[in-house]
């Protein structure tokens, strides 16, 4: 993953910003059910070389016994038919969620607008995850901005309340106004959907903190240093704060620069949120690499 990469991360502070005040307006101290899912962005071997033993027949089936999900950018690329659904779906275990992220034919090529066609197909398409459907995402294009919230708003709006929903705006725009944030922020609390939460080096603005569902569904993207394995510290201080506040789902994701070592980071991050809240989060065993 490129988006936010920056030559020399020593330079960059990765300190992570407060919770916004907002965000507690959402979470609630009711029941004790919280579920965690923690994967990677892709399974295909040519990403994660070196993550598969050597004469792996199928490299979903193997991903699927080392991780509990996987943040399905294949559909960003191509939207899958009910029978490509299907398949995915057989070859993972019981406990296995997808997360799909919407297809670029409707969020970059067509900017939210005249999609009603390719949103019923793919939605269609993606209910056949059953219980294994975590939750879709939007990721809008760099240069989608406020100045089309109105699309966007329309869009959250009719997309079918039966499938979950995350959102992720990329323009600095949507950050550098206080009142654009908020209106946006506050229309996803207001349409129960999820505000994507994006860590990576050169974008620290879309770091904002802002939890619109008791679901926080958070992107991190590794910079392949040192200082990723401290990042991830503060996010499982973070998290500690937010399931005490009443956080009910959490949902992350690990990326790099260069996917190789995102197995690893996913599995540092897993075996130590299982210690700090006596969780038994399914992540990888034995040796990587």
């Amino acid at each position: 993953m490129k988006f936010g990469s920056v030559a020399d991360p020593e330079a960059v502070d990765f300190s992570l910003p407060p919770t916004h005040p907002d965000s507690w307006k959402v979470l609630k101290k009711e029941g004790t059910d919280f579920e965690v899912y923690v994967g990677c962005a892709k399974w295909n071997k040519q990403d994660l070389k070196g993550f598969y033993p050597r004469g792996t027949k199928d490299e979903l089936v193997y991903y699927a016994t080392q991780f509990n999900c996987i943040e399905l950018n294949a559909t960003f690329y191509n939207s899958p038919d009910k029978h490509q659904v299907e398949v995915w779906k057989n070859k993972t275990p019981g406990d296995f969620k997808f997360f799909p992220k919407i297809p670029q034919s409707i969020s970059h090529y067509s900017r939210l607008l005249n999609v009603g066609e390719k949103v019923t197909a793919f939605c269609d398409a993606i209910s056949l995850f059953e219980e294994k459907l975590g939750m879709s995402f939007l990721q809008l294009h760099d240069n989608y901005k406020p100045k089309d919230f109105d699309r966007l708003a329309t869009f959250i709006k009719q997309y079918p309340k039966a499938i979950p929903l995350a959102v992720e705006v990329r323009n600095a725009e949507w950050f550098n106004d206080a009142g654009v944030s908020q209106a946006l922020y506050d229309l996803l609390r207001e349409e129960h959907r999820t505000a994507v939460i994006v860590d990576t080096a050169g974008r620290r603005d879309m770091l904002h903190m802002q939890l619109t569902a008791p679901a926080a569904f958070v992107r991190y993207v590794g910079a392949n240093h040192s200082s990723d394995y401290r990042r991830l510290d503060d996010w499982l201080a973070r998290i500690k704060e937010w399931h005490d506040g009443g956080l009910k789902s959490l949902y992350f994701f690990v990326h790099q620069n260069l996917e190789v070592e995102s197995p690893l980071l996913a599995r540092y991050f897993i075996d130590k949120l299982n210690q700090l809240l006596g969780l038994q989060v399914r992540g990888p065993h034995g040796k990587l690499f």
